[in-house]
């Protein structure tokens, strides 16, 4: 009997298509209109937000508005919810409202978010190990965030069931090279293409939902046109309808219907990846050590289907106290590079060089965006470890990055991740004639940490691309821990000491 890949299914997932009747819409007296909607933003928001809406949702899920081109549709909301349950009520609540009525279902697709074999046998394995990466992408698969990138495509597709070429008479190990030669092409579009993959085996009329979420739709056509010749949808590929779409925030609904541009732009960053939202703005200094979702794979495999935390400041009186500290040591105390950036910190134990070419791929897909300020590899001077840091102006991406990221070779951990205080502390610059005066200085000052209370590791990071650029990683029991090193007179001897040997002033982060 041929082997069956196994499986673990995680959210539950709603494509819901609507057309508008555009001639009782317009027919409508004007106190109508207006009712549909404000009941229909009311609708949109509270799904967004996971507000609970009668108990039925527990703020786990997603949910997310789109309008679409074409004649096929016209709106689709997109849901991701923990159990069944949950996703019938967000889609029978929206019958409720007023909105509803100067609406039609075009079209509906039903799956499951899964992972498979494919993926990792040692996943599915009784004493498998799982590292880091691995589990944050599984995580990621199982229960998707909706980005917030403008575009969407949403397709279902299948596998071939022929006489000449039957995909599930194929061996296991068969089919698991051509989805492994499927994922490399699909890795040429990490940090372009966002995927959520979903079973609909026995759930609907075919096999899988895809769904693509991009910046730039041509992005979406070239990674699809991309896929068609590779062998698992070129011989073994079936696919049914393509919608596509353009997210909008739900205060939008009137715009949209009044036929006006959306997104509107009055609710700045809603819809764009790379804008700063009102949210952002209150919590720059807030605790936004965020996770990113794993999906490294911009079109991997579910099934069989085709396919670092953000660095930041806390937000109350110490973190104040802390900055104004380093300050008065002319210390820059917050995100390198300025006030407005975030960074997503992981370490590696994989060879710095495996992981460096790594890296300069996604590198090369993150220039593609306006926000991106730096991604780069460091390597300890001690050989034990790499980091890979990665700054964007914006939190949301910078936890978009943190996802692609987040599957490198050999990830053990991210900055701030495990116990006590991270600090990620001074950014440096080195003058290039001072930089083994500079090292040996930090030797000197890493015999201090080692003695000191609290402490439990440093290390000097250093650019693979610029020797003279480096960070200190530093982990110790708890923040006042931490400050008693930098209040420590040696540590304002360093300080100083260094004015003359770097190019620009030192600039600390916290992550918490």
């Amino acid at each position: 009997m041929v082997q069956p890949p196994q499986t673990e299914e995680g959210w539950f997932a709603l494509h819901d298509f609507r057309t508008v009747d555009w001639d009782a819409w317009r027919e409508a007296p004007e106190r109508e209109r207006e009712r549909a909607v404000e009941e229909g933003v009311t609708y949109l928001r509270t799904h967004e937000a996971l507000e609970d809406v009668g108990g039925a949702d527990d703020g786990a899920g997603a949910s997310a508005v789109f309008s679409v081109l074409g004649h096929k549709a016209d709106l689709l909301v997109i849901h991701f919810r923990e159990t069944m349950d949950a996703l019938s009520t967000a889609e029978r609540r929206f019958e409720s409202t007023a909105l509803a009525g100067f609406t039609e279902r075009a079209t509906s697709y039903l799956s499951v978010t899964e992972v498979s074999g494919y993926v990792s046998d040692d996943y599915f394995a009784e004493d498998g190990e799982v590292d880091e990466g691995l589990r944050r992408y599984i995580e990621g698969k199982l229960e998707p965030e909706i980005p917030d990138d403008e575009y969407v495509c949403f397709y279902p597709m299948s596998k071939r069931r022929e006489a000449d070429a039957n995909w599930y008479t194929l061996p296991f190990e068969e089919r698991a090279d051509l989805m492994a030669g499927h994922g490399e092409v699909g890795r040429e579009f990490a940090g372009r293409i966002r995927q959520v993959i979903a079973s609909s085996v026995g759930l609907d009329d075919f096999e899988w939902g895809v769904t693509l979420f991009a910046a730039e739709l041509t992005d979406v056509k070239d990674v699809v046109y991309e896929m068609r010749f590779d062998e698992a949808s070129a011989v073994y590929g079936e696919f049914g309808d393509f919608y596509v779409g353009r997210r909008f925030p739900p205060a939008d609904l009137g715009a949209y219907l009044a036929g006006e541009p959306v997104p509107t732009g009055d609710e700045a960053g809603a819809t764009d990846p790379h804008a700063r939202t009102e949210r952002e703005d209150e919590d720059a200094h807030g605790d936004e050590d965020a996770h990113g979702d794993g999906a490294a794979h911009a079109h991997a495999h579910g099934g069989d289907a085709d396919d670092g935390d953000a660095g930041s400041d806390a937000d109350d009186g110490d973190a104040d106290d802390i900055r104004g500290e380093l300050e008065e040591l002319n210390i820059y105390a917050g995100k390198p590079h300025g006030e407005d950036v975030y960074a997503t910190v992981l370490y590696s134990e994989a060879d710095p060089g495996e992981l460096f070419d790594e890296v300069e791929g996604l590198r090369g897909n993150f220039e593609h965006y306006g926000t991106h300020v730096k991604t780069a590899v460091y390597d300890a001077r001690d050989g034990s470890r790499a980091a890979v840091v990665s700054i964007w102006e914006t939190a949301s991406a910078a936890e978009t990055a943190a996802g692609f990221l987040s599957e490198l070779p050999g990830i053990v951990s991210r900055a701030g991740e495990s116990s006590g205080f991270g600090t990620m502390g001074m950014f440096y610059t080195v003058k290039p004639d001072y930089r083994e005066e500079f090292t040996a200085k930090f030797d000197d000052v890493g015999d201090l940490l080692a003695g000191m209370d609290g402490h439990q590791r440093t290390d000097l990071m250093v650019n693979r691309a610029d020797e003279n650029d480096m960070f200190i990683a530093s982990q110790w029991d708890s923040r006042e821990d931490a400050m008693g090193f930098f209040r420590d007179e040696a540590f304002r001897d360093a300080v100083q000491w260094g004015r003359d040997v770097l190019a620009d002033r030192p600039r600390h982060v916290f992550l918490a």
